[in-house]
């Protein structure tokens, strides 16, 4: 891409690794399948080999992007991308949305890619109108998301991510689809944001829960949670069971217990 000639390197403190395969960017967009006047927000376009595509469907593209030696050229390649400056990790997200349904997808930096995740599930729970989102990730973060109770890789993340998606592991794309490439495989996926069924009484009471549960998960649960006062037996759970064998619907009931106990 001769426009990005000079922006070869890419820059290890913002964890970038710039997709490449042109077919890789042909299956993200087969997957949004965007229509005109689709309100698509990037997040970190990088060299805008992804933006250009996405642009091209004639949706409306908005790309945040934190390195300032992209936003120039990015800005004169692309004049129909609005481009912002910007940390996903602080950007005004309602700004982005601007009270309209937004699809938001992205090649997250894996340095970020939890926080980013955490802060757009809360807002979610805030009521940002959220159409879907579609990340490249971490194959072990994919993993993590689509986990089922009692496997290894049911966490903290699993739940939270389940109560307020349905998530979709799409397809999997190797390091070499990448520039410079990563040591580990990457996942595409696409989380869609959903009414909360069971629902908590309040989310954050659902994240001490889950806190607390996961931060102690070689401990049967009634140990693991005793210090939040919980009476887990009353829940119909058994309290000799480890937290990670317990179900979403478990640690609703949990984050609902707490809320009214306090």
């Amino acid at each position: 891409m001769p426009w990005l000639s000079a922006l070869q390197r890419a820059r290890k403190r913002f964890g970038q690794h710039f997709l490449a395969d042109p077919a890789v960017v042909d299956a993200i967009v087969a997957a949004l399948s965007p229509r005109q006047d689709d309100r698509l927000v990037e997040i970190g376009p990088g060299r805008g080999v992804l933006t250009g595509a996405l642009a091209a469907s004639e949706a409306r593209v908005t790309a945040v992007e934190l390195d300032r030696d992209l936003i120039g050229p990015l800005r004169r390649r692309l004049p129909d991308v609005t481009v912002v400056e910007g940390d996903a990790l602080t950007v005004d997200l309602a700004a982005l949305t601007a009270g309209a349904p937004t699809r938001i997808v992205g090649n997250l930096p894996y340095n970020i890619s939890t926080p980013l995740l955490n802060r757009l599930f809360d807002a979610c729970a805030a009521g940002l109108p959220l159409v879907d989102m579609h990340f490249m990730l971490q194959a072990e973060v994919v993993e993590r998301l689509c986990a089922a109770p009692g496997s290894k890789a049911w966490g903290r993340l699993s739940v939270i991510a389940q109560y307020h998606c349905d998530v979709e592991a799409l397809f999997t794309v190797p390091p070499d689809a990448f520039v410079p490439p990563p040591r580990v495989l990457s996942r595409f996926a696409r989380l869609t944001p959903r009414p909360p069924d069971p629902a908590a009484d309040e989310v954050e009471a659902l994240r001490t829960v889950l806190r607390v549960a996961f931060g102690a998960r070689r401990k049967r649960l009634g140990n693991a949670v005793q210090s939040l006062g919980l009476n887990v037996a009353a829940l119909g759970l058994d309290p000799g069971t480890r937290p990670d064998a317990v179900g979403l619907g478990g640690f609703v009931a949990m984050a609902n217990q707490l809320t009214r106990s306090g």
